[in-house]
């Protein structure tokens, strides 16, 4: 009995002192040597896979010992895969960091078909831009202004349900009764504007960012702005009228701020539920000092791509305003939102 209790308690005392050193580690030491990976819920070369591949340059040098951070594309289901994948299966070490759609908290919050995570428990790290969303159409259509949008058709090309390029016209099209109609299907924004140039579409509706590089197409007219999804005016456009100009009720501008509140999410980042609180108040920090760095804004500026630093507590009080709106509001919403009626 007594040899049995001894060796009882080298053992408790053998799991104490591990259990013990892994508590006592800091993040510090914990980062020194890891690779971690940097998981982007969109396909190579949109602008979340851009910012997330400057992220991941820039960051890596600012963590102890410089660790790689590996960037993995996980486009599937407009996004929705990659975001199940970090709240369910991702590990909970502070390895794997996530740059989920901005949508993501607003359709979880209306219970869109598919989603699994819970914007709530995420570890937000903070946000890169201020993403004004936008409507083009080719210089083959004679849709010319928002007004046109009531009378004529407009067939634009859309990636599917989760995606602005969904999201943005289908709305319109049942608050205001615009006359939107949908090809979906497509991998991304790129794809859409090359359906665009080869006529197999007239337009689409994204995040001013993803019509960045093809700034030629506006300058040489085959491509114009019908109106910003936004109210605040942007910089790049800005004789862009606002659609929410057209709204005639407040309900439907109260319906429309709900839906489109994701260009207040920029492009976030965040770590999975659970990870030790340690390391997220360390990644953090360390996401804030790499966003801000004179290194990361100049090279941001170089490429054009909007990386102005959003931070997570901004992105906490959004996804908890999202989750205290009324419950008849949220039906209503569901009645308009893509895929939901």
């Amino acid at each position: 009995m007594r040899a049995s209790a001894g060796r009882w308690a080298a053992v408790l005392s053998l799991v104490c002192g591990m259990a013990c050193g892994a508590q006592a580690q800091s993040a510090e030491e914990f980062y020194k040597g890891k690779q971690l990976q940097l998981i982007v819920g969109y396909e190579a070369g949109n602008d979340y896979d851009i910012g997330a591949r400057l992220l991941a340059r820039h960051l890596g040098k600012r963590l102890p010992g410089q660790p790689a951070i590996v960037v993995q594309n996980m486009p599937q289901a407009a996004a929705l895969a990659s975001a199940n994948y970090l709240y369910l299966r991702a590990s909970r070490d502070g390895t794997v960091i996530g740059s989920i759609s901005r949508n993501l908290p607003s359709q979880a919050a209306m219970g869109l078909p598919h989603i699994e995570a819970d914007p709530r428990r995420f570890n937000w790290l903070g946000a890169t831009s201020f993403p004004g969303r936008i409507c083009v159409a080719s210089d083959k259509s004679s849709v010319r202004t928002p007004a046109d949008m009531f009378t004529q058709e407009l067939i634009i090309g859309s990636v599917g349900v989760g995606s602005s390029t969904s999201i943005v016209p289908t709305v319109l099209n049942r608050v205001l009764g615009t006359k939107f109609r949908l090809i979906e299907g497509y991998r991304g924004a790129q794809d859409i504007v090359l359906a665009i140039e080869r006529g197999e579409v007239q337009g689409a509706c994204a995040s001013l960012g993803q019509f960045r590089s093809h700034e030629r197409l506006f300058k040489e007219g085959k491509l114009h702005v019908i109106f910003r999804a936004e109210e605040a005016t942007l910089p790049e456009f800005p004789s862009a009228p606002s659609i929410y100009d057209y709204a005639k009720t407040a309900e439907q501008r109260q319906l429309m701020h709900f839906v489109f509140s994701s260009t207040e999410f920029g492009r976030p980042y965040l770590l999975p539920p659970d990870v030790p609180k340690e390391r997220v108040e360390f990644m953090r920090k360390a996401f804030a000092e790499t966003v801000k760095s004179p290194e990361l804004i100049a090279e941001a500026e170089r490429i054009k791509l909007d990386m102005s630093y959003r931070p997570p507590d901004h992105l906490e009080r959004l996804v908890a305003q999202l989750y205290a709106t009324p419950p008849e509001v949220i039906e209503t919403i569901k009645k308009i939102s893509p895929n939901l009626r």
